[in-house]
Order: structure tokens, then C-alpha cells, then sequence
């Protein structure tokens, strides 16, 4: 892995205190899979799919401030009760996240701004994923993690910053 990106010296900073920053350190594509059960049936049928989204986002802490975050997207097309494709990305970064004195904006930042910068990547491996079933290509919606982080809240009745992630345990080989 790169090594992260330490905060300088002269780091901005706001009443003194040095100011919360946030590295993309890397972005990549995790997982993948494309799934066409029925085909080739399925393709000789003239309907439109009817298309279900489905969204959700996961976060592991690797080091003191070094979080991954991973957006899953999976999209199913349906003609009638059948599956015409099922398609599923994880799509992941690495984030540096310094001076964060409080976990409940660190836990908004995890679960609205870094998903937010992750979607248009994922985006695009679905969108290239589809294009290779033959039916017309699915644009996913812009999607506000800051309401469905605040829905989550309201749901769960979690106080903000209670749920961050615990160092992922370490294999020794």
C-alpha cells in the first residue's frame, strides 16, 4: 500500500486547532459480477425490464485514521418473475481521514461524503457491466447519503459516531 499522505506542518487551521482533513489514498473495484440466468431465452422476449436498485455501504477501519469504505451496488432486471440480469459491484477506497475530534462528523464523513466521491466510479463499472447483456444501459440516479445517513440514524436510534469501525483483525501467515 502507498504510504499515506501525512499532514504537513503547515496545515490549515481553524481557531488554532489543525483543521479535519480527508486522502483518497486509493480507489479500486473490489468485486464484480454479472449474472444472466436466463439467457438466452430471456433475450428473444420484447418487454422492457422492470429494474430494481439496491444500495448499501461499508466501512472498516485498517489503521488509527485509515478507514475502507465500500459502496455495494447490485441492480436486477426482471421480465415478468424472471431474471433477465443481476448485476453487482463493490466498489472501494482507501481514506486517510486527520483531526477528527469528534466520531459523530468522522461517522458523517464515513458514511455520506466518502460514498459520494466512490458512486460515480461504481457507477460506471455497472454501466459497463450491462452494457455487455445486450439490453439498453441503466443510468444510475445521483443518490444523498446525507439523507440516508440521517434515515439510518432515525431508524436505528443510534447516537451519531457510535457505530465507527474497529481495526479489521490481522492474519499472521
Amino acid at each position: 500500500m502507498s504510504t499515506p499522505n501525512p499532514v504537513s506542518p503547515t496545515a490549515p487551521t481553524i481557531e488554532g486547532a489543525p483543521a479535519r482533513q480527508v486522502f483518497l489514498q486509493r480507489l479500486f473495484l473490489k468485486d464484480a459480477s454479472l449474472e444472466m440466468p436466463n439467457a438466452p431465452r430471456i433475450l428473444t422476449i420484447e418487454a422492457q425490464p422492470a429494474i430494481d436498485v439496491q444500495v448499501g455501504t461499508g466501512i472498516d477501519m485498517l489503521a488509527s485514521g485509515v478507514f475502507q469504505v465500500t459502496l455495494q451496488v447490485t441492480v436486477t432486471a426482471k421480465i415478468n418473475d424472471d431474471v433477465a440480469f443481476l448485476v453487482e459491484v463493490h466498489q472501494a477506497g482507501i481514506f486517510q481521514m486527520s483531526n477528527f475530534a469528534d466520531n459523530a462528523e468522522l461517522q458523517h464523513v464515513l458514511a455520506a461524503y466518502c460514498p459520494g466521491v466512490i458512486l460515480p466510479f461504481a457507477r460506471e463499472a455497472i454501466a459497463n457491466l450491462i452494457s455487455r447483456t445486450g439490453y439498453p444501459p441503466v443510468m444510475l440516479q445521483p443518490i444523498n447519503f446525507d439523507a440516508l445517513y440521517a434515515q439510518h440514524l432515525a431508524q436505528h436510534g443510534q447516537p451519531q459516531g457510535s457505530d465507527i469501525a474497529q481495526p479489521a483483525p490481522e492474519t499472521v501467515q
